[in-house]
């Protein structure tokens, strides 16, 4: 319990470091592993039998000849997909605002260094470098949180790809 509560400070203490759009970074961050996580528990675990049901629906059917045997085979693929490809798009704009959430962190920081110069003058670095360091903070976070998310979820696309590839592919149109 001591190894948790010790985590939780350094985090605390990470986060006060570099102001309050750190919070903004961790949330995207936090949603984005979420969504992630159900994509992939939803791949493992739910779909194959989803998958297998459709197509022993379609190997069942009589006609799978007819015009309307081809229209009803593009619905199940095409909600197969739309099943697949939920919360895709959204997981896409977390990793690609997480680095954008950074650089306002930047930018609010770097205003904030400003404001210590003209109350301050240039004669204290210190305070200077400290406004810098906060400044910097949430734009190393929010790359570092867009880079994990850059990974796993272009194996989670290619996953999805490659899931809806093999279901056309099981579902043979003669």
């Amino acid at each position: 319990m001591l190894f948790l509560i010790e985590i939780w400070e350094s985090v605390r203490s990470f986060l006060e470091t570099g102001g309050n759009v750190l919070y903004f970074v961790a949330l995207a961050l936090f949603l984005m592993w979420m969504l992630m996580m159900e994509r992939y528990v939803f791949l493992s675990s739910s779909y194959p039998a989803i998958r297998d049901d459709i197509i022993k629906r379609w190997i069942d059917r009589k006609d799978t000849t007819s015009w309307y045997a081809h229209r009803i085979r593009e619905t199940w693929i095409s909600e197969n997909n739309e099943m697949l490809e939920r919360n895709m798009l959204t997981i896409r704009t977390l990793v690609a605002m997480c680095p954008l959430i950074g650089l306002l962190g930047t930018v609010t920081g770097m205003i904030g260094v400003f404001e210590v110069m003209a109350e301050q003058g240039t004669g204290n670095p210190r305070l200077m470098a400290a406004g810098i360091s906060m400044a910097t903070i949430p734009t190393m976070a929010g790359m570092v949180a867009a880079l994990s998310g850059v990974f796993f979820s272009s194996r989670l696309d290619a996953k999805v790809k490659l899931a809806k590839a093999k279901l056309v592919d099981s579902l043979p149109h003669h």
